[in-house]
């Protein structure tokens, strides 16, 4: 088909529409579409609010985080001192026990000596 006859062919086909037909294509619904300035306005402040309560919401979340963090550390920090304080007291206990078990014996024997220098002495007199 020649360029002629294409260009022929939609002459034809949009003279034979009703004039009616022709001329509303001719008209655009953008104007319609567009905003305001005070709707731009409060469209732009209404992302800034939700852009800044969102980031306060993440700095809350993570301040929540590290409180709970620090709990759970202080809570192992205190259970691990309890469990080394009652292990050294027992270190402890049985080391007084052992000493003063060592420090009785220590006694007795010297009380025995003393008791059989006594009766070395009396025997002599």
């Amino acid at each position: 088909m020649s360029f002629l006859t294409r260009t022929a062919l939609r002459t034809t086909a949009t003279s034979s529409l009703p004039r009616t037909l022709r001329s509303q294509a001719l008209f655009s619904t953008s104007l319609a579409a567009r905003k305001s300035a005070t709707e731009q306005v409060k469209e732009t402040a209404h992302k800034v609010d939700k852009t800044i309560s969102s980031k306060i919401v993440d700095g809350i979340e993570v301040g929540e985080n590290v409180a709970q963090k620090a709990k759970e550390t202080a809570g192992i920090k205190t259970s691990q001192a309890k469990g080394a304080a009652s292990e050294t007291a027992g270190e402890t206990k049985g080391t007084a026990s052992e000493l003063s078990g060592a420090a009785k014996g220590k006694a007795s024997e010297l009380a025995g000596k003393a008791e059989g220098k006594k009766e070395e002495i009396k025997g002599r007199l």
